[in-house]
C-alpha cells in the first residue's frame, strides 16, 4: 500500500500548480482523501478532504475559492488543483487516504488518516 504525491516546485504568486496523489496497492476510489500541508514551524493542517463517496467536501477557510480536488479513478489518482497561489501556501504538501466510517465520512485532522504519501514541496515566492 503506497501513495506517492508529486507536482510540487516553485510558482510565482497568482499561479497555479497541480499536484497528485497516485495510489498503489488499494483503490483510491474505496477511501476517504485529505490534502494536508505543513509550513516549516508550524503543525500540519488539514487543506482539502473529500468523502469515499465524493459527497462530502471540506476546505479550509484559507483554500477557500483557489483550491480544488478530483479524482481519475482510471489512474487511480487524486488531484489537488491550486489556483491563485500566495506566499503563504508555502509548505510540504501531503496527501492521505482513510477508510473512515462510512462513504460519506471525512477527516479533518491528521491522525484520522491511515496512509500517507512522501510529501512534495510547494514554495510560492517572487
Amino acid at each position: 500500500v503506497q501513495l506517492q504525491a508529486s507536482g510540487g516546485g516553485l510558482v510565482q504568486p497568482g499561479g497555479s500548480l497541480r499536484l497528485s496523489c497516485a495510489a498503489s496497492g488499494f483503490t483510491l476510489d474505496d477511501y476517504a482523501i485529505g490534502w494536508f500541508r505543513q509550513a516549516p514551524g508550524k503543525e500540519r493542517e488539514g487543506v482539502l478532504c473529500i468523502s469515499s463517496s465524493d459527497g462530502s467536501t471540506y476546505y479550509a477557510d484559507s483554500v477557500k475559492g483557489r483550491f480544488t480536488i478530483s479524482r481519475d479513478n482510471a489512474k487511480n489518482t487524486v488531484y489537488l488543483q491550486m489556483n491563485s497561489l500566495k506566499p503563504e501556501d508555502t509548505a510540504v504538501y501531503y496527501c492521505a487516504a482513510a477508510t473512515g466510517g462510512s462513504s460519506w465520512w471525512i477527516g479533518e485532522t491528521p491522525n484520522e488518516y491511515e496512509y500517507w504519501g512522501q510529501g512534495t514541496l510547494v514554495t510560492v515566492s517572487s
